[in-house]
């Protein structure tokens, strides 16, 4: 099994590389990985409906969208990701006990006691310190999780804070656990940089195991299927499946309430209500909405004298 240690954190290029690994390698991997403050959600999810949309633009934090299904996580420089792809012969063979065993005996030999959870996680004492999740590519599979080590926890709560109700779809939704740093069940304590090459050397007293490093080649395939795919809008927006959006605020004493009907991610029905808006602005703003990417920008040139207050309310 090739192990590799990905030294990019941009996110966008570490999930790309996933793929890349998936598809044109034939060997077993082991991967770990870092990124930059991120949102990664689910292949089927509504991004918009999973992410605390204000919070993140305004801190600056990715929004990415992954090749396999589950839940959306938050990805930090005290989080690690961990991969592995298998060969199988047969749907069988696949179970998310066979990639979480090697964690949490990982985990055991620093005198940590992990458990799986009925939803795919890994527990410590009931709080949850990993979300995994699947992608089968003909007889291969992508098994990958994140471990919370030292991560921002507020900041993974603001991120993924969403309010019920604003979004109704068919998507597939997040279930909202409880969660802990491994980092404060450990006796020893060490850091995220020395966690990481602890899971590595693990990995590689197997003797069959061996080190691997991208060469100019992956590297250079990998950065234009990010390029390409992982960094542009149509994946990580428009790719969300059919949904409503409604919200109803209170601007300076008055009421704005908007229902939109998104397909792609562009708005196809718009309707907009309450007092805030004269009738003329209402006609006119609700005519200018359609055909329009349901997405900050192109909701700030409708509005293009607007505060964010009021364009935050379309999401």
């Amino acid at each position: 099994m090739h192990c590799i240690h990905l030294k990019n954190t941009d996110p966008y290029f570490c999930l790309a590389a996933e793929e890349y690994l998936l598809k044109n390698f034939s060997e077993d991997i082991f991967m770990l990985w870092q990124s930059e403050n991120a949102v990664v959600v689910g292949k089927h999810q509504n991004l918009l409906g999973e992410i605390n949309y204000p919070f993140v633009r305004k801190n600056n934090i990715a929004i990415c969208r992954r090749i396999s299904g589950g839940g959306t996580v938050f990805h930090d420089s005290g989080n690690v990701n961990f991969s592995f792809i298998k060969n199988v012969k047969s749907p069988a063979e696949i179970s998310f006990k066979q990639f979480t065993a090697p964690v949490v005996e990982a985990l055991a030999k620093l005198g940590i006691t992990a458990t799986t959870s009925g939803r795919n996680d890994l527990l410590i004492d009931g709080f949850k310190i990993s979300g995994n999740a699947e992608h089968v590519y003909k007889n291969r599979v992508l098994h990958h999780g994140t471990l919370l080590f030292d991560s921002d926890l507020k900041n993974l709560g603001q991120a993924i804070k969403v309010t019920p109700g604003k979004y109704e779809s068919k998507a597939v939704q997040s279930n909202r656990s409880p969660v802990a740093n491994i980092l404060q069940f450990l006796k020893t304590p060490m850091t995220t940089g020395e966690f990481m090459q602890f899971l590595l050397e693990v990995q590689l007293e197997n003797p069959e195991n061996n080190l691997y490093h991208l060469n100019e080649n992956d590297i250079q395939t990998i950065e234009k299927l990010s390029e390409e795919k992982f960094k542009t809008w149509e994946w990580n927006f428009g790719y969300s499946p059919k949904y409503t959006f409604k919200n109803e605020v209170e601007i300076e004493g008055k009421v704005l309430s908007i229902q939109l009907v998104v397909e792609k991610g562009v708005i196809v029905e718009a309707g907009i209500g309450g007092d805030y808006l004269s009738e003329v602005q209402t006609e006119l703003n609700q005519r200018n909405l359609l055909q329009k990417r349901h997405d900050y920008y192109e909701i700030r040139k409708v509005f293009c004298d607007a505060e964010n207050q009021i364009i935050y309310s379309f999401f």
